[in-house]
């Protein structure tokens, strides 16, 4: 108890409240922009455990390894077990996915050069540019929930004003943009096998992003080419295909519940706070026990928001240590997060999410 009252040093007396027991807060320091603080420096602890990274690490490669070696033999003659099994290899590569992420974040190891060299090993199987998507990331989780700062590394997301004002193919695009048989059927496929290939915008201007896409091209060709030569171009692409492309399924999904959900967090820039936007523009996507543990624990989302240097394998640890959190993130489960499509524009005068469906009812 000791430990958690002097994280309370610094708050003003006034808004402790004044309950015999002393222990309690008031409603005012359990808000965001109060509580916030006062649960990163506490997470603080929570750091990169060499012992816990590399029984993850190898926890999931070897697993998944082994899978893609099954799957490969099996393609010569029972392809549907191949497909059978790409369903467990593609939640083992989202898994090796979040260690990549973490790699980015300086997170998974103490080590800057044992982070950016097993981010950079992986990001082959993940077929995602290190540099560059990492860079990308660090600018979302600066921006996150700012209106005046959106366009990179988040989902697009217009107010509903900007869908009014725009033209018939800009609405009729944008749509598109949002429609889940678009965005996560079509669009998650192409964006991780043929976009991340190619450097543009921000990625094409920034040297860095640059040379890390082409470095990650140059290294498919060889990897994967050499690979169709000795074992067979179906046996490899027939194996490691339908893998990616479900992974990327998997991940576009739970990337867009942990920002697009019912009491979503948004704000123009004079008043976005960091704090409000990471507990409340970010939701804790409530998985069953195998699914959190496929997904790195990344459901806990609003966790990993508010102190990013906080490993995965610890994120469950910091919210089983943080019972102030109850009530204020919005908690989702997997049928729940099947509702988070029909939202698709912000409303800033109702502050909220809304739906193509209710911007025609307002409109007439």
């Amino acid at each position: 108890m000791g430990g958690y009252v002097a994280e309370l040093k610094g708050i003003p007396r006034l808004l402790l409240n004044d309950s015999p027991q002393g222990h309690g807060l008031s409603e005012e320091v359990m808000s965001e922009g109060a509580l916030a603080p006062v649960l990163a420096r506490r997470f603080k602890s929570y750091r990169s455990d060499l012992k816990l990274g590399i029984l993850q690490l190898v926890t999931t490669a070897i697993p998944f390894a082994t899978l893609l070696v099954i799957m490969a033999i099996a393609s010569e003659r029972y392809y549907w077990l191949t497909l059978l099994l790409a369903i467990p290899a593609a939640g083992l590569l989202v898994r090796l996915f979040i260690i990549q992420h973490d790699c980015g974040h300086g997170s998974f190891f103490a080590s800057r050069t044992a982070n950016d060299s097993v981010g950079r090993a992986l990001s082959v199987l993940t077929f995602t540019p290190y540099a560059s998507w990492s860079r990308g990331h660090a600018a979302h989780h600066a921006t996150a929930g700012n209106l005046d700062r959106r366009g990179r590394g988040d989902v697009d997301t217009w107010t509903v004003s900007e869908y009014l004002a725009a033209s018939a193919p800009e609405k009729l695009f944008y749509r598109l943009l949002r429609n889940p048989f678009a965005v996560v059927g079509l669009g998650a496929p192409l964006n991780f096998i043929v976009l991340q290939r190619i450097p543009r915008g921000q990625t094409f201007r920034d040297l860095v992003s640059r040379r890390s896409i082409l470095w990650l091209d140059l290294i498919l060709i060889v990897f994967f080419g050499a690979s169709c030569m000795a074992f067979g171009l179906f046996p490899v692409l027939g194996t490691y295909l339908p893998v990616i492309i479900i992974a990327s399924w998997i991940g576009n999904w739970l990337f867009f519940v942990q920002h697009q959900f019912e009491g979503a967090h948004w704000e123009r820039d004079d008043a976005w706070n960091f704090h409000a936007a990471a507990l409340s523009g970010s939701s804790y996507f409530k998985l069953p026990p195998i699914l959190q543990w496929f997904s790195g624990n990344v459901g806990l989302h609003h966790v990993h928001h508010l102190s990013s240097r906080v490993p995965n394998y610890h994120l469950q640890a910091c919210l089983d240590s943080a019972p102030e959190l109850h009530g204020l993130a919005k908690v989702i489960t997997l049928r729940e997060s099947l509702g988070c499509w029909r939202l698709a524009l912000w409303d800033e005068r109702r502050r909220e999410l809304v739906s193509f469906q209710e911007v025609r009812s307002l409109v007439a």
